[in-house]
């Protein structure tokens, strides 16, 4: 078994019984960016949309009453179920899914208009061969906009946030800094057009609970934020309770 394929059974082992978990979760069903993405897919009344690694689908039920069609694309199939059942308890008729790894998609070139990705490039092996995927799929002058929480680049900083994510989620590869996501970008061909910044507090009982954290390691977590400089402290507000807020950014790109 290659790497890349161990490394895809993990994410789905994570995740697999996890889905409605995913379904209910405040932080996942709201939020800023998924008001700022409706609004900026308002108008697209006849755009075909894909959801790369939709999770319980979010971002999909966000902006399928305001385009033509969307297709909810993850790794996991229980994700998908959940998705497909939630969509159609919505009324949601012009949204499908559709299984697979974003490294390698199964739709023909100049598929669609756009790509949307939420909270999942954080899990995927190889970020630089999913964008050159995207920009495969995407017609000419078709856009993208990615999701994520973001690495607030500083060395310190860095190790404390990939400590506790992997700690929370053995299937989490990296949330990468904006310098590194400029540089996926502009590898793959896409152009960036704007860059939006915010905030996301994370209430650290639902966070491990979310993902079923052992709790050996959830021990863990909160003596790594405990023990924490206070630079680590005051950047991401850790709380008593280990709860703490992340840098998050969304990021517009059209395709070269």
């Amino acid at each position: 078994m290659s790497s890349q394929q161990s490394h895809h059974n993990a994410v789905d082992r994570q995740f697999a019984d996890q889905a409605n978990a995913y379904l209910s979760s405040a932080v996942h069903a709201q939020g800023n960016d998924l008001k700022r993405l409706a609004h900026l897919l308002s108008g697209e009344d006849f755009a075909s949309v894909l959801d790369l690694g939709c999770g319980a689908g979010h971002a999909s039920f966000a902006v399928a009453a305001q385009v033509n069609d969307v297709v909810a694309y993850d790794l996991s199939e229980k994700m998908l179920a959940v998705v497909k059942q939630a969509a159609s308890d919505k009324g949601l008729t012009n949204l499908s899914t559709a299984q697979g790894v974003a490294e390698s998609l199964p739709f023909e070139n100049e598929s669609f208009d756009i790509v949307i990705s939420r909270y999942s490039a954080h899990h995927w092996y190889d970020v630089g061969k999913a964008l050159r995927e995207v920009k495969r799929v995407l017609k000419p002058g078709g856009r993208a906009i990615f999701m994520d929480v973001v690495s607030p680049g500083h060395s310190i900083l860095d190790v404390h946030l990939q400590t506790v994510e992997i700690l929370r989620d053995t299937s989490h590869v990296r949330d990468y800094a904006p310098g590194e996501w400029l540089t996926f970008f502009t590898e793959a061909g896409l152009q960036i057009q704007t860059v939006t910044s915010d905030r996301l507090h994370l209430e650290f009982a639902s966070w491990i609970s979310r993902m079923r954290t052992p709790e050996p390691l959830v021990t863990a977590i909160r003596m790594i934020q405990e023990s924490a400089s206070e630079e680590v402290k005051q950047h991401f507000e850790v709380q008593p309770d280990s709860s703490f807020t992340s840098d998050i950014m969304m990021f517009e790109v059209v395709k070269a």
